[in-house]
């Protein structure tokens, strides 16, 4: 196969396989050839044919290739600038299959959180780096947290530009599109369209560069991230094609931005992967993920727009109660409505993909050049994506007309703004019937080429009207030869190639002129052309062929009228897309098991309010009975903060009793309240939450030279720095991964910075029973536990029933034995495991009573607990002391008598 073959795109998945595929195109006919071949001595006898595009992972826009796969394949540039372990980031993400540019400019810590975070939510296919300027910190975070993308290093300043470079090369490309104009009746239109560009951009730019530029040193990464992308796409002659129609946006996450004060929630990396919001930790896809539950979007771009808003749950209250308002205008009496109009959008192509491949066939460059010589198939295809684009505007806008009835019925400010023609949802009937009118769309689909309809197109009218006024001139000299020769007999007739013959009776021969040419004869006739008849055939000719000329590139020029009004079909496949997920967020409710209800989300009226927390039979946003397998997912009761409960939850209880599944659960539930989506539960109330901290399973990052232990450590120190009052922490056996006292003293410090100073809402799960003691009486921690009951098994194994359910109090052991049996361990091995469990807590002191389910519900020391607690403590610190100064043995000896003393009392008393 020969791999510069453009044939390989419709077929093989080389892109995938991290191959850079180039396209060839043939540039010259037959006919250039041998003019070329005439004029110049050459020898060649093969058609010229060049190089037009380069495909990769990130540069792919063929349909085929893209239409099995919705999600984004996005190409990330990223360049630093490192001080004093502060990261500041430029970032350029492109989806060039949909023309979005998304630039940010941001200052990072030492682990590049936000970066972590960007890179988690879009998955880049394709990287796009200065050679040797970034910092190993940030090459571990794009090695660590994409799934092997194709890395392109470029020269710093010569190929990734600085920030001016970038300017003065978007000017210059800006500078030649806005002088392009389309010959005959679209030059007016685009005149203006130019004018209009010039007034709104006196910098030649688009708005948001603009405000790049304005920013100086704190958008110059960000345009130089934009540099570095836009030289690697003009290798790929794709950089024009992709600046003529771009969507610019801003990442919130960027420092000049507007938007900047927390109009999201934000969900770092850590609490992506741990939440599974997008992929699972299985298999990497999206079965099992919150997004494939909330998931029934009906386009491709509905599905991207939903992972936009999943990865970035609105903060602001207004904002969240406007959505929720759209959500619950879809449901009731306008199911109806809402399902038939998804029923029409499931017949639509992925239309943000087929508008932006319609916009990049306007312009002439790279496949799309005009030295590019495309055959009838290529054409074809090409008419055909139009027409379908045709049709995907006018369904999307009939369907959108259709579910307007509903707002009678309904006061959502969003759903009236989605269907107001005018507003959000652009007015383009007159624009849809200019087109309609322009010409046969069925037909021009099956034949493969417009015939315009008169008054569409003024040069292939001006090109008709010349060939029929050649015609009528024809019709004119008949009647004049007729009339000469009187025989109104005589005719015109068509031989072969040969038209326009005048054929006489032969009896008529004699009267025949001498200039007159003989061209064949048939029994009793002759055929000739008249000196006039010669000339008039050479204009019809010339006509004709004008005429099929513009006949052939009045696609060309339709499509350029049609992308005038580009900003209208964007904002028509906005509308839809977000009219697509709210009604897909409407019916969610339907897959979740048990009660759901509409999220109260309730602001804070003072700075001394405390945020809240409430669920009542908080089901599981993706868990069902059906996926468990057995058994009935159990819902529970929680409350967290608010004014009269603990802001944290100190939660312990036997391996596998659920703790990591309720804390999931709660993250869960408040992502899926600020989306604007209902829960499941019986009643939900929430003060919206401006960040989820996740720490949770056993992982580590050794291609980072970071253990299981520093990973853990490295994740609770940002959330240490970065957490706020209104932030929420899921904390799930923290310290787990080094010795039992350094990993409690650890937890302990976490656990009492979150609560007595950053005081946000947050449960943390841990086996390290001791907390539960330290924080017994503490007013602003909340004990619980995951209620089970226990039974005596053969040997004294004790074998455990999960209940799963959310109990007041602490639960005293961890019942590890019984999740090794389980596992399947040796009968011998158990039972020396429990036996030796016995022994170590009768060494601290430590008795279980049994309680109504099975599980004690607190810690029970025999006599006083402040005793014990006291005792141990003093104990330890004798013993250290001790340990480490050799002279303090004298001073210590009879503290350590009396402590030994104390001791052999508590255990006599055992």
């Amino acid at each position: 196969m020969n791999p510069f073959s453009s044939r390989i795109l419709t077929g093989a998945p080389w892109t995938e396989q991290g191959y850079r595929v180039l396209v060839v195109e043939q540039t010259e006919t037959p006919e250039q050839l041998e003019l070329r071949r005439k004029e110049k001595g050459s020898k060649d006898k093969v058609v010229k044919r060049e190089i037009c595009a380069v495909v990769t992972k990130g540069t792919l826009t063929e349909g085929e290739m893209l239409s099995a796969n919705p999600d984004a394949s996005y190409l990330m540039a990223v360049t630093e600038n490192c001080q004093f372990e502060e990261h500041s980031f430029g970032v350029c993400v492109v989806d060039v299959a949909t023309s979005r540019i998304i630039l940010g400019q941001f200052r990072d810590d030492s682990e590049c959180s936000t970066l972590c975070c960007l890179l988690s939510e879009l998955r880049p296919v394709e990287i796009i780096k200065p050679a040797n300027l970034l910092s190993p910190e940030t090459e571990r975070a794009l090695m660590r947290h994409t799934r092997s993308p194709l890395v392109n290093e470029l020269v710093p300043i010569s190929e990734f530009w600085d920030s001016k470079k970038t300017v003065s090369e978007i000017r210059s490309v800006y500078r030649c599109l806005n002088d392009l104009s389309v010959s005959g009746s679209l030059n007016e239109a685009n005149l203006r369209v130019k004018d209009s560009f010039v007034e709104e951009n006196p910098l030649g730019l688009p708005d948001i560069l603009s405000k790049l530029v304005n920013a100086g040193e704190s958008g110059s990464l960000a345009l130089s991230a934009l540099g570095g992308t836009l030289f690697y796409l003009k290798q790929a002659f794709m950089d024009e094609t992709l600046l003529r129609f771009a969507k610019f946006e801003l990442f919130p996450c960027s420092g000049f931005s507007d938007v900047f004060h927390k109009p999201y929630m934000v969900l770092d990396a850590a609490a992506l992967e741990n939440l599974e919001i997008f992929e699972n930790s299985r298999k990497g896809d999206s079965s099992g993920t919150l997004y494939a539950q909330l998931n029934h979007c009906v386009t491709a771009f509905g599905k991207r727009l939903l992972k936009t808003w999943l990865a970035r749950p609105l903060y602001h209250l207004d904002s969240i109660r406007e959505r929720q308002d759209a959500v619950a205008g879809l449901r009731g009496v306008n199911l109806p409505s809402a399902l038939e109009f998804r029923k029409e959008l499931s017949r639509l192509p992925d239309m943000e993909r087929l508008l932006a491949r319609i916009f990049a066939s306007s312009e002439a460059n790279g496949r799309n050049a005009k030295k590019v010589v495309f055959y009838e198939d290529a054409a074809k295809k090409q008419l055909q994506e139009f027409i379908s684009a045709l049709r995907g505007c006018e369904l999307m806008t009939q369907a959108c007309s259709s579910l307007g009835v509903i707002l009678e019925n309904v006061e959502s400010g969003l759903l009236h703004h989605l269907l107001t023609p005018g507003q959000g949802l652009p007015d383009i009937h007159s624009v849809i019937n200019h087109f309609k009118e322009a010409f046969d769309w069925v037909e021009a689909n099956n034949s493969g080429r417009i015939i315009p309809h008169e008054g569409v197109d003024k040069e292939y009218d001006s090109a008709c009207k010349t060939v029929k006024e050649i015609e009528l001139r024809l019709k004119k000299h008949l009647k004049e030869q007729q009339k000469l020769l009187g025989d109104a007999s005589i005719n015109f007739v068509t031989i072969g190639k040969e038209a326009y013959l005048l054929e006489v009776p032969e009896s008529l021969q004699g009267n025949i002129p001498r200039d007159y040419e003989l061209r064949s004869s048939k029994k009793g006739f002759f055929r000739y052309w008249t000196p006039n008849i010669k000339k008039f055939l050479g204009e019809l000719s010339h006509a004709e062929s004008e005429k099929e000329s513009k006949l052939k590139s009045i696609l060309q020029r339709l499509i350029s009228h049609f992308c005038e009004h580009h900003d209208k079909w964007r904002q028509l496949v906005s509308s839809t897309a977000e009219l697509d997920v709210l009604i897909s967020l409407a019916i969610a409710n339907d897959y979740y098991e048990g009660p759901t209800c509409r999220p109260v989300i309730s602001g804070l009226s003072n700075s001394n309010e405390v945020p809240c927390f409430t669920a009542k039979s908080l089901g599981h946003p993706v868990l069902r009975s059906d996926s468990l397998g057995k058994g009935t997912f159990v819902p529970n009761d929680i409350t967290i903060g608010g004014s009269d409960h603990p802001c944290f939850i100190l939660l312990t209880g036997p391996n596998m009793g659920g703790k990591s599944t309720l804390l999931r659960q709660v993250c869960l539930a408040v992502i899926l309240a600020q989306v604007g989506a209902d829960v499941p539960a019986e009643s939900f109330e929430l003060s919206p939450v401006d960040r989820i901290f996740v720490r949770m399973g056993a992982k580590d990052n050794i291609m980072a030279g970071q253990s299981t232990f520093l990973t853990e450590l490295s994740e609770t120190a940002s959330m240490l720095t970065s957490a706020t009052c209104n932030s929420l922490v899921a904390l799930d056996e923290l310290g787990r991964g080094t010795s039992t006292s350094d990993g409690q003293a650890i937890a302990e410090s976490v656990l009492e910075h979150f609560v007595h100073k950053v005081r946000c809402r947050g449960m943390f799960s841990t086996h390290y029973h001791r907390l539960a003691v330290d924080y017994k009486k503490n007013s602003k921690v909340s004990l619980c536990h995951m209620a089970c009951q226990v039974g005596k098994g053969v040997g004294g194994v004790e074998e455990v029933t999960f209940l799963y359910r959310l109990r007041p109090g602490a639960c005293p052991k961890s019942y590890g034995v019984n999740v090794a049996r389980l596992a399947g361990l040796p009968y011998s091995v158990l039972q020396k495991a429990a036996a030796k469990s016995r022994e170590i807590e009768g060494m601290y002191g430590r008795h279980r009573k049994g309680s109504d389910d099975g599980c004690d519900d607190r810690l029970s020391f025999q006599n006083s607990e402040d005793d014990m607690v006291f005792f141990i403590q003093s104990l330890i610190n004798s013993v250290a002391k001790l340990s480490c100064h050799e002279s303090f043995k004298d001073t210590h000896a009879s503290s350590l008598s009396d402590l030994q003393q104390r001791a052999r009392m508590f255990l006599d008393q055992n």
